[in-house]
C-alpha cells in the first residue's frame, strides 16, 4: 500500500480528482511505467481517508448521486514529501521473474525454454521499437516523463542483450 499512497497523493497534488479519474490514470499513464495491482480505488482512498493523508469533498447537482472528489491534506504533503524523498534516494535491488525462472532452469526442458525466451525476446523488441518512438516525441513530453522513457529504454535493451546471451547459451549446450 506504500507505493500505492505514494503514486495517488502524487496524483492528487495536481487537484482534487474522483476516484474514477485516479483509478483512469492510474492504469493508463502510471501503470505504463509502474506496476500497480488494484482492484478498486476506494479502499486505498477509505484508508488514506482515515490516516489523514486525503479529505473526501461530496457533492451532488440536482437528482443526481452524491459525487466524491479527494484532495491532498496538509498531512498527505507532508507524507508525500517524505515518500518522496525517500524513494528518490532508495536503491533497492531490481527483481525479476525471470530471475527465478534461472533458479529452477535445470527442471525444464531446453527446447522449451528456446521456444519460450524467443517469445520473449519478440516482446522486448515490441516495447522497444514503442519506446523508442515514444522517445522520439520528446517534445510532446515533459522532462520528467522523457526520462522515465529513457530509462525504460535503457532497461529494456539491457534486458534484450541479457536474453540473447542466455539463448546463446543454451543453445551451445
Amino acid at each position: 500500500m506504500l507505493n500505492q499512497e505514494f503514486i495517488i497523493l502524487g496524483l492528487l497534488k495536481s487537484g482534487p480528482r474522483h476516484g474514477y479519474e485516479i483509478k483512469k490514470e492510474l492504469k493508463d499513464v502510471v501503470g505504463l511505467f509502474a506496476t500497480i495491482t488494484n482492484k478498486s480505488i476506494y479502499y486505498p482512498l477509505r484508508q488514506m481517508e482515515k490516516s489523514g493523508v486525503v479529505k473526501k469533498n461530496i457533492s451532488r447537482e440536482g437528482a443526481r448521486p452524491e459525487k466524491y472528489t479527494y484532495t491532498i491534506t496538509e498531512h498527505g504533503d507532508k507524507k508525500f514529501k517524505e515518500l518522496l524523498y525517500k524513494n528518490i534516494s532508495r536503491l533497492e535491488r531490481p527483481f525479476f521473474d525471470i530471475d527465478m525462472c534461472l533458479y529452477f532452469l535445470p527442471f525444464l526442458s531446453k527446447t522449451e525454454v528456446s521456444k519460450r525466451l524467443k517469445v520473449r525476446m519478440r516482446l522486448l523488441a515490441k516495447i522497444e521499437h514503442w519506446l523508442k518512438k515514444q522517445a522520439k516525441q520528446k517534445e510532446k513530453y515533459y522532462p520528467h516523463l522523457s526520462a522515465i522513457i529513457e530509462h525504460n529504454l535503457d532497461l529494456i535493451i539491457s534486458e534484450t542483450g541479457f536474453t540473447k546471451k542466455l539463448l546463446n547459451r543454451l543453445n551451445k549446450k
